[in-house]
């Protein structure tokens, strides 16, 4: 078992092949999370879709095909109608925090282009002119209202590391506090594949967390989630979803629409990520916006059932890409799913797939189940020579800077758990 448990804090001798010591390099870094995140007994009050109405602090997201023609482009009537409701919930005292697909759209018309480009190249080019024609139209519309606006690109880091996210967190906080609109969107213009959330619906649920939201409003083409494709008769719309035994034998595509990149799959991911956080999500199409933030029955409720993490875990969980796969002998993988320890090379009994340090792996069982996900410390070509090893052989046989955890306990997240004793 290579663990090391983060309750030892004295010197103690190899424990089933692992140490028990946790070593200098067991301590987080500059780049974790920091103490001052939301704790993990925080919930939010907003617990019924009727409570919405009194929520203090709200996310909206709408989608590319919430927001453009038939045509492909930017609807603006679509836009204005969706700013007056917000600007209506803003004057009512509410904090409001948009996120908004729509950029690649936007630069559709600016650009001549009749439909989303499928290359990277011209992605990002299209997200580079569109942004600015978005976040015009944005301020326009809501300057009609009286209500300023302020503009945040983010990527997967701003999330993840500790201090671009206490950034990002305090950049959020001061608009809120002066009274204005973030309105957000993913920076897609230099966004890597390997760190991007590959979709608004992800980072909705990530920026919900990060400004502690007390629900979340997912803006899409359909107005809820259905039992079948709701263009198949007899479809029909589910009024409330409290946990995932819900949605057995539910039928869902992950196609998104022909600007966008997200389906309903997505959606049910950011739903995962967002109620599994304890906050709330509503699920519905962008006409009925005024009555989801009202608390009326519209869309699908979906009920929260987490507390509140750091958002480092629940991008790990939910939104990393992984890499390559670590097999862990069993008494490490008591240890991990425990939830308290550190993963040590002496726990480790196989290695696939090619990844260097600081990318993210799935940690597996003898059997090939998914235990936990994490950032590991060592590349694929360097880990196998350590399997195996205690950290008093790593030391000795490859000196100092090998006896490292493989994957740290921050940098750790369990997405398999052992039952509870009863």
């Amino acid at each position: 078992m290579g663990v090391v448990n983060d309750q030892v804090e004295h010197e103690s001798p190899d424990v089933q092949g692992g140490d028990a010591n946790a070593s200098s390099a067991d301590q987080p870094s500059a780049d974790q999370p920091s103490s001052d995140q939301p704790s993990s007994d925080q919930q939010t009050a907003v617990q019924s879709r009727a409570q919405i109405a009194d929520a203090r602090r709200v996310v909206v997201k709408i989608g590319s095909s919430s927001l453009t023609q038939a045509d492909g482009h930017l609807s603006l009537d679509a836009l204005g109608a969706l700013v007056g409701v917000l600007a209506e919930r803003r004057r009512a005292g509410v904090e409001v925090v948009l996120v908004t697909s729509g950029a690649v759209a936007a630069a559709l018309l600016p650009l001549g282009l009749t439909s989303r480009p499928r290359d990277v190249a011209t992605q990002q080019a299209a997200a580079s002119v569109g942004q600015g024609q978005l976040i015009a139209r944005y301020t326009e519309a809501f300057a009609y209202h009286g209500i300023r606006v302020g503009q945040i690109l983010l990527t997967a880091e701003d999330t993840i590391r500790r201090s671009r996210y206490r950034n990002a967190q305090r950049a959020l906080e001061r608009l809120l506090a002066l009274g204005v609109v973030p309105i957000i969107n993913e920076n897609d213009a230099v966004t890597t594949d390997e760190l991007r959330f590959g979709d608004n619906d992800r980072l909705a649920a990530l920026v919900s967390h990060l400004v502690r939201a007390d629900a979340m409003v997912l803006l899409t083409d359909v107005d809820g989630l259905y039992d079948a494709p709701p263009s198949r008769p007899g479809a029909r719309r589910i009024a409330e979803v409290r946990s995932a035994a819900d949605l057995a034998g539910i039928e869902v595509t992950g196609r998104g629409s022909a600007v966008g990149t997200g389906g309903m799959l997505t959606k049910l991911d950011s739903v995962r990520m967002a109620t599994s956080s304890g906050i709330p999500v509503v699920l519905t199409s962008a006409p009925n916006v005024r009555q989801a933030l009202a608390g009326e029955d519209t869309g699908t409720w979906f009920s929260p059932f987490g507390k509140r993490g750091s958002a480092r875990a629940m991008w790990l969980a939910h939104a990393a890409r992984a890499h390559g796969v670590l097999t862990l002998d069993d008494g490490a993988v008591r240890a991990v799913e425990g939830g308290k320890a550190s993963l040590l090379a002496a726990g480790v009994t196989a290695v696939a797939g090619e990844f260097g340090a600081g990318e993210v792996v799935e940690l597996h069982d003898g059997a090939g189940r998914v235990v936990a996900r994490g950032v590991v410390s060592f590349g694929s070509s360097e880990l196998p020579a350590l399997l195996g090893r205690t950290t008093a052989e790593l030391r000795e046989k490859f000196g100092e800077g090998y006896d490292r955890t493989v994957v740290h306990r921050d940098d750790l997240v369990v997405v398999r758990r052992r039952p509870s004793k009863v």
